[in-house]
């Protein structure tokens, strides 16, 4: 009997783990884009604007002490995300780089030319 290859190496599957890859990409090209962006360069949380700490102490009548708590909670927030987001990347790097190990040079160079080109849509 022949030998088998593993099924993950069927052109199928890793077609499949390519979009999948891509499909998250763009997903987290597009919160960033449209959501988390902003709350991780400011020192606030914000993903609506009206969630700052001097907009909510006006609307929610909040005190000296609360305010205080409050602006703790946002930068924990936002460390946190920005956490979340580093280990994102980290992630799609992994993932990239495995893709491009699969390619043949002429395949990772296409591979390149598409990811510069997903990359670049997303910071429209």
């Amino acid at each position: 009997m022949g030998a088998r290859c593993p099924s993950w190496h069927s052109p199928r599957v890793l077609l499949s783990l390519v979009l999948v890859f891509l499909c998250g990409m763009m997903a987290g090209a597009l919160l960033m884009r449209y959501g988390v962006h902003g709350m991780l360069h400011g020192r606030e949380a914000a993903l609506d604007p009206r969630l700052t700490v001097e907009n909510l102490r006006r609307e929610l009548d909040l005190t000296p002490q609360q305010a205080e708590q409050l602006k703790i909670i946002l930068d924990d927030f936002v460390m946190y995300v920005q956490s979340l987001q580093s280990q994102m990347d980290e992630v799609r790097g992994a993932g990239k780089e495995r893709i491009r190990r699969i390619l043949d040079p002429e395949q990772q160079r296409k591979f390149d030319q598409l990811m510069a080109q997903i990359q670049a849509q997303a910071q429209r």
